[in-house]
């Protein structure tokens, strides 16, 4: 989430909740698309990682973005923290380790996606460039141990540092040393949400196969080959995962939302302070009775904030956002959100991924779920290889593209932006695959090429 949200409208029930989701209901000739990507930035001159201080910071590199777009700047406790472009709604912002992250605006189509994205390389890359900063596109950091990673001053995330180690073991990973792509999609009402929803739960782990960009940690190889996926099996199990309720009868918003009031706060921002709050409920902010907070009552930007701090493998607010992969290169990233569409914004795709996803029992999915990290497209799942799964998930996605027939200037349509996963099915070879052969060949067993392989 590029910044916190501020609503002081007092919730009175939790209709309100359900309310404010269900609000997010549009019509399909409105449904828009948006995607978000994290990249790890380096010194090219001696891969050291990049601090928020100093004259090349990662503050510098920020206000230099500043001068450049005119967007507007997002303050943390008077610290710049990220940047907002108010006309079209994309965002800049760190993540804890200074992962730099473009929530993109939401957009009509994938052509659209692809100009936003390479406005923003060119930016990022002539900025960088004059610092000598370059950016990694691997979904996690491949050598600088924990202690070596930077950590930005947001005030959010020193909270979140303090909790993570107490409710799983690899919460300062995810935090510090991780970067994704993530797609956000949209519905038109309830039963359109659901639908979604289970398609995209239960296809997240063949994204996370697809995408697997993640087999180094510490300078070596980690044992898998989305080792970023593997980080969030034990991050916070009370706010990650698969979400078997989703396919359960009554799922909608009302069950969503009795889902997220369950799941601990982090924080409770009044004015500019955040105030910790970690572990408590947000039923009893939503009664007044919150310990650290006698007699303060929920407001919508407590709701709002509170559903960012939840981390499932597709996560509703008033949109659907797909979760699941690791972040790659610019064809990569403009991949995800077009197997989404494809599969999401045409009804007769949707129809198809449903039929497809159907045998599968919650327990298939998890185990799928459990398995892609390390095998990525050789798991199998209800007796079915992954990778078969995948050539007709891909298939369906393409049509569902074709369909939409939205062409660019060539007159080329969204499906062209499929290609990378097809190339990567027809091999059966995902990126880590290949990056690991390189580790055991060219690079002699060390890790520092990839700073030039797989940097922006």
């Amino acid at each position: 989430m590029a910044r916190d949200i501020i609503d002081a409208s007092p919730i009175e029930s939790r209709d309100a909740l359900v309310a404010w989701l269900e609000q997010g209901c549009k019509p399909a000739d409105s449904f828009r698309v948006g995607t978000e990507h994290e990249k790890i930035p380096f010194y090219r001159a001696d891969r050291a990682p990049v601090p928020y201080g100093g004259d090349s910071g990662i503050c510098a590199l920020l206000e230099g973005l500043g001068e450049k777009l005119g967007w507007d700047p997002i303050l943390d406790d008077g610290r710049l923290i990220g940047l907002y472009d108010a006309k079209d709604g994309g965002a800049i912002s760190l993540e804890p380790g200074g992962q730099f992250e473009l929530s993109g605006a939401p957009v009509e189509t994938i052509h659209q996606t692809a100009a936003e994205l390479d406005r923003h390389l060119a930016d990022v890359a002539k900025v960088g460039g004059a610092f000598g900063v370059g950016f990694l596109a691997l979904g996690l950091s491949p050598k600088w141990s924990l202690g070596q990673t930077p950590v930005m001053p947001k005030s959010r995330y020193q909270i979140m540092a303090q909790y993570m180690p107490k409710v799983g073991s690899r919460g300062l990973d995810m935090m510090f040393r991780t970067a994704t792509v993530q797609a956000n999609l949209d519905f038109s009402s309830e039963a359109d949400m659901v639908r979604k929803m289970r398609v995209g739960l239960a296809l997240q782990p063949l994204a996370t196969a697809l995408f697997a960009n993640s087999p180094f940690l510490d300078g070596k190889p980690n044992g898998f080959l989305s080792g970023r996926s593997e980080i969030w099996r034990d991050t916070d199990n009370q706010r990650a995962g698969m979400l078997p309720f989703a396919f359960e009868p009554g799922m909608g918003f009302e069950r969503y939302v009795d889902y997220a009031l369950d799941v601990p706060m982090y924080f409770v921002k009044r004015g500019a302070q955040y105030h910790d709050v970690a572990g408590a409920s947000f039923r009893d902010l939503l009664a007044g009775r919150l310990a650290a907070l006698p007699g303060e009552r929920a407001t919508m930007s407590d709701w709002v904030n509170h559903l960012s701090t939840i981390f499932p493998e597709v996560r509703l607010k008033r949109y659907l956002e797909m979760r699941g992969a690791d972040v790659g290169p610019r064809e990569r990233i403009l991949a995800l959100p077009a197997l989404f569409v494809g599969l999401f914004y045409d009804s007769a795709a949707l129809d198809a991924a449903l039929d497809l996803i159907k045998p599968w029992r919650a327990e298939d999915r998890q185990a799928l779920r459990d398995d892609v990290p390390r095998l990525a497209l050789a798991a199998t799942i209800a007796g079915r290889a992954l990778n078969e799964v995948a050539r007709e998930v891909l298939a369906i996605a393409r049509d569902g593209l074709a369909r939409r027939a939205r062409r660019d200037k060539r007159g080329e349509d969204e499906t062209i932006y499929l290609a990378p996963l097809e190339e990567i099915v027809a091999t059966g070879r995902v990126p880590a695959e290949d990056w690991l052969s390189r580790y055991e060949s060219a690079w002699g067993r060390t890790i520092d090429p990839i700073f030039e392989e797989a940097a922006y």
